[in-house]
């Protein structure tokens, strides 16, 4: 039936599409968990041990042996993503109360899905651009990305925001898993390539989980909010990521568009955070349905974002083409004339 071709089609399908099969559940028939209880209930609602789960193996599949320029390269994306998340979240504060808009076109939008959407990198989408319109180097810059995964630089963010504080135990916690399938996987190369097959695997189970959390109304409600908020997450990551990436990691801006999008990790964590820290629950539903839909928002604009910026100003400009073949061409032990 190419069930899975199908799905691949969609930005995002492995998350999204199991993700819309949860709401649809839980709108037509919210009390099915507990109806057949056991291990269905589990499915339905065990969203934090799969997260678990999926976290251990992410830890897993990263490796310690990465050159100084790609922890330079992905050092710099990750850290200005999560401050400009952080700045975002602060701004927003000033105008948005804790416990969100509740009316108007913005109804539903809260500091938590705004710092969320922002924060996360589609590190798979990422790589993948770079490997096209990069170099192997911005392509190996995904190591660190995974970090961004989850709800711990969430937490990390908040915190730095001022807008929020957790306990060490909890910050530690929500990093533990991932910790120890990052010493396991280097540790062993061949569990790192046993686990590294769960990061997959796991995706359309956490998210079919996450959207019985949801209904369509919900949805609905945040639809055309959602794609206003996938559009900013482009343009204001995306400014400062380019211009982080020329001035602070030496390249040419390609990488900084590739690393503007929301990962599909990202619609994990309101609920997560919502757990920890009661005083998001009432924004968390909100907060997952705009994230999905950024997930699928950025994921359809980034691409040929990315692919044009490298045409104009990359590896497939003309400039860059120039430069290399009068490199390549240059006899070995002579340097290039100023």
């Amino acid at each position: 039936m190419n069930i899975k071709s199908r799905i691949d089609r969609i930005p995002g399908g492995m998350m999204i599409v199991p993700l819309f099969l949860g709401a649809c559940l839980n709108t037509l028939a919210p009390n099915t968990g507990k109806f057949f209880g056991s291990f269905t209930n589990g499915l339905i609602t065990g969203t934090l041990p799969i997260l678990s789960v999926w976290f251990f193996c992410i830890g897993a599949s990263i490796s310690l042996k990465a050159t100084p320029l790609v922890l330079r390269k992905s050092g710099v994306l990750v850290s200005v993503k999560i401050l400009t998340a952080a700045m975002a979240g602060v701004i927003a504060s000033w105008f948005i109360p804790a416990e969100g808009i509740t009316s108007g076109f913005f109804s539903g939008l809260s500091v938590l899905a705004i710092i969320a959407v922002m924060n996360d990198t589609n590190g798979g989408m990422y790589m993948a651009l770079m490997q096209q319109y990069g170099t192997k180097e911005e392509a190996g810059a995904f190591c660190l990305m995974c970090l961004e995964s989850g709800p711990f630089m969430t937490m990390v963010t908040l915190g730095i925001a001022g807008l929020a504080a957790f306990p060490w135990q909890t910050m530690v916690g929500a990093l533990l898993p991932f910790l120890i399938g990052f010493a396991l996987g280097n540790l062993d190369k061949d569990l790192r390539a046993f686990f590294t097959q769960g990061v997959s695997v796991m995706v359309p189970f956490f998210a079919f989980a996450l959207g019985n959390n949801l209904n369509f109304s919900t949805i609905l409600n945040t639809g055309l909010l959602g794609i206003v908020l996938g559009l900013g997450v482009i343009a204001v990551t995306g400014f400062m990521l380019v211009l982080a990436d020329i001035l602070l990691a030496k390249g040419n801006g390609t990488a900084g568009i590739g690393a503007a999008s929301t990962a599909g990790a990202a619609v994990t964590v309101p609920p997560i955070i919502a757990s920890i820290e009661p005083t998001f629950a009432p924004v968390a539903p909100s907060a997952t349905a705009l994230i999905a839909t950024s997930v699928v928002v950025t994921a359809l604009l980034t691409p040929p974002l990315t692919a044009w910026w490298a045409r104009r100003f990359g590896v497939l400009s003309p400039r860059y083409r120039a430069a290399e073949a009068a490199r390549l061409a240059q006899p070995v032990g002579i340097a290039p004339a100023e």
